[in-house]
């Protein structure tokens, strides 16, 4: 099977939510390194989503515990009106809800993905400011789809995602418009915004 752009987008957004990129000063090898990780771990794990999706999704959600800014990332898709108009409880009740929704999508997206191919561009640089891109190229049967990391060195000293672009979707704003869909939906109500992002956040 030949995984749609759709499922493309949801297998790089599991990326942007995963990838710890604790313990390395060049991010664009560890990137790299984890990157290779992960689709090791996609490929060998074809037949156990059908056989025991239970166990599939455990095994993704070992890796859904990195060390990534959520605290970033959940201001970002809820936006500067949003974030400072909730509470500290109800930025935390978003994040979780917004990390379920991706990890229970994942576990059905991931299971489509069969061979494919990451390379990274290694730039001929050894110093690094303290936000940085990083370029590679997923190669899949049919397409080749160009994705930028945006990483983030945090206070001590750990390389942490907190964006991403693939084939020029941004989806850092992607999931920002989301958020404001919703928002306009049930008239900026916060609880109620969160009460329905599972089910509205679904990307298959």
């Amino acid at each position: 099977m030949i995984p749609s752009f759709k499922s493309l987008t949801v297998f790089l957004i599991f990326f942007f939510l995963h990838l710890n990129l604790q313990g390395e000063s060049n991010p664009h090898k560890f990137i790299d390194s984890q990157a290779q990780e992960m689709v090791s771990i996609i490929i060998n794990n074809q037949e156990l989503f059908s056989e025991d999706p239970e166990l599939f999704k455990d095994k993704i959600s070992m890796v859904f515990e990195p060390m990534v800014d959520f605290r970033r990332v959940g201001a970002s898709v809820m936006g500067k009106k949003y974030y400072l108009a909730s509470s500290k409880s109800q930025r935390l009740e978003f994040i979780q809800a917004f990390k379920d929704s991706l990890l229970d999508t994942y576990t059905s997206t991931l299971a489509q993905w069969g061979d494919q191919k990451i390379v990274t561009v290694f730039p001929e640089v050894s110093e690094f400011k303290k936000t940085e891109d990083v370029q590679q190229n997923l190669i899949t049967a049919s397409n080749i789809y160009p994705i930028t990391y945006k990483v983030r060195k945090n206070k001590n000293g750990d390389w942490l995602i907190i964006n991403i672009i693939v084939n020029g979707v941004n989806l850092g704003l992607t999931f920002r418009n989301q958020f404001q869909a919703l928002a306009k939906e049930h008239n900026e109500n916060i609880d109620e915004i969160i009460k329905h992002w599972t089910s509205d956040a679904d990307l298959n």
